[in-house]
């Protein structure tokens, strides 16, 4: 990996820490770039309602990082959410209605580029600058788990259409979920199909389908009766996936068991988008105070003092990498600060919609 690439994996995953300010940055509202307002009705037999309440948020000290620390109440509203992760049939419909293109088909806009590298950063070569996106690309040896860049690489010309890059597709997937999504191209899709993404909140109250407290969604066991019922990685990390819960990679939409609530793959499969902007939870004062939360929307920006300067929305649910070895967040409080505009081959998403 050249050093200009290994920079531009640092930065997705890390973000870009300037010296002179904070970057602030909002999301277009996505009727700018598609030139239209969505016409289209919900269609809720696609979509779960969900009643309010208040719930216990979060994970207790000695079962999670401390992102999720610590439990605390929220209430949340009437909601409806999607069964299932937004699936390649239903991005593809919405891309031919739109003619939409997501970021990782842009080419790189160097002019925007350079003001997040430090000054007198070099252009690097057209190559360096065409569209692509990131790709799991694991070793087939044992290695330390302390340098994900050994089973991260840029791929160019990957994208949802080509999942592991030129020469793949997504023929005869059209059932699985979309990946490679900014959080940006999650944004379009979902002001198009009349819905907008789940509040954090909203999600894990959804996740959890109504279990107080428990460590996954269907209990304190990650596997009861030796059944798996969620995607996510077994073996030796990262280079050796047994694939016993009978993928290696994601796999179609609801091919685990619904939760109480109707709902499939919240947890594992794909890491999910929520409009929250991230903030490391103990670091949030309403988490303290032993008051109820009131349908939280997420802070004004990005909150991290590990990363003071990335641009981060919180991904939930864990994804087909998560590993008891590594990143072990197959559960309603598994929770990530990703970049705003980085796209993956195992983060998507799935919308919700106000109660009408």
């Amino acid at each position: 990996m050249g050093k200009f690439k290994f920079f531009c994996l640092v930065l997705l995953f890390c973000g870009c820490k300037e010296k002179e300010r904070v970057r602030e940055w909002k999301v277009k509202q996505p009727s700018t770039f598609l030139g239209l307002e969505s016409e289209l009705k919900v269609d809720e037999d696609e979509m779960v309602f969900i009643k309010g309440g208040t719930y216990t948020m979060g994970a207790a000290q000695q079962s999670d990082t401390h992102d999720a620390l610590p439990f605390h109440q929220v209430m949340v509203n009437d909601f409806w959410i999607d069964k299932t992760e937004v699936t390649n049939k239903q991005y593809a419909d919405f891309v031919a209605a739109t003619g939409y293109k997501t970021l990782a088909e842009r080419p790189v806009d160097w002019e925007e580029l350079k003001t997040l590298l430090p000054l007198g950063t070099p252009r690097p070569d057209e190559a360096s600058l065409q569209p692509g996106s990131m790709v799991f690309t694991p070793p087939n040896f044992p290695i330390s788990l302390t340098d994900y860049t050994q089973w991260w690489s840029w791929v160019s010309g990957a994208n949802w259409r080509q999942p592991q890059g030129p020469g793949s597709s997504i023929n005869g997937k059209e059932n699985y979920p979309v990946v490679h999504i900014a959080f940006e191209d999650a944004q379009a899709y979902a002001t198009w199909a009349g819905k907008r993404l789940p509040t954090e909140a909203e999600w894990e109250y959804a996740a959890r389908g109504g279990a107080e407290k428990k460590e996954f969604a269907w209990g304190d066991e990650l596997t009861p009766n030796n059944t798996y019922l969620a995607n996510f990685f077994q073996g030796e990390f990262p280079y050796e996936n047994t694939g016993n819960d009978g993928y290696v990679m994601s796999a179609p939409v609801a091919s685990f068991p619904p939760n109480a609530y109707g709902l499939y793959d919240m947890i594992g499969n794909v890491w999910e988008w929520c409009s929250d902007f991230f903030e490391a939870e103990k670091f949030n004062p309403e988490c303290c105070k032993g008051v109820v939360a009131n349908n939280p929307q997420g802070p004004d920006k990005t909150r991290d003092p590990n990363d003071p300067f990335s641009i981060r929305h919180v991904i939930k649910g864990g994804s087909f990498l998560c590993s008891p070895q590594y990143c072990s967040n197959y559960k309603p409080s598994g929770r990530q600060g990703s970049v705003y505009d980085t796209g993956m081959n195992h983060i998507g998403f799935r919308c919700a919609k106000d109660k009408v």
